[in-house]
């Protein structure tokens, strides 16, 4: 009976270290505070619920992540959920950037298509970085030669 009694007792502080352990987590504390990140956690359970549910059913899991666009659906929403969970944790601080860069992205691949496409747009963008074009009337220095006087190559007289 003893041995029975050390043994709860063991249990009961090792549940008590494991409540302040969790208390003190932030990754915990976010989940408490945080409607959204427990909304994401649970959508991703229950989707990996289904899709193992669905490859369960006696057609062999390969067949079932191959071939059934259900598990396949419930696999993408499942990951989705999960990879909105994860950025939550981390912050929003990175998302906010990822969207800054998507904008500059586009606009750069905008203005490059504008400047491939339109020939005004593209003179103007040529004469603001190498200044306008000069128009010039060449005049060549040498003086042609004579056509009478050189015979072909290659003629035999």
């Amino acid at each position: 009976m003893a041995s029975t009694k050390k043994k709860a007792a063991k249990a009961g502080t090792g549940a008590i270290a494991a409540g302040k352990a969790a208390k003190s987590n932030p990754y915990v504390q976010r989940m408490i505070a945080d409607e959204d990140l427990r909304e994401n956690l649970r959508t991703a359970f229950e989707s990996a619920r289904k899709a193992y549910d669905r490859m369960a059913n006696g057609k062999g899991p390969s067949k079932a992540l191959l071939e059934d666009k259900k598990t396949q659906r419930e696999l993408r929403q499942a990951a989705a959920s999960l990879r909105e969970a994860a950025e939550t944790l981390r912050g929003a601080g990175r998302k906010r950037g990822r969207k800054r860069r998507g904008g500059l992205l586009l606009l750069l691949v905008g203005a490059g298509l504008a400047i491939a496409l339109s020939e005004g747009l593209r003179k103007k963008v040529l004469d603001m970085l190498f200044g306008a074009e000069e128009e010039f009337e060449y005049t060549s220095t040498t003086t042609p030669q004579a056509s009478g006087s050189a015979e072909p190559a290659g003629a035999a007289t």
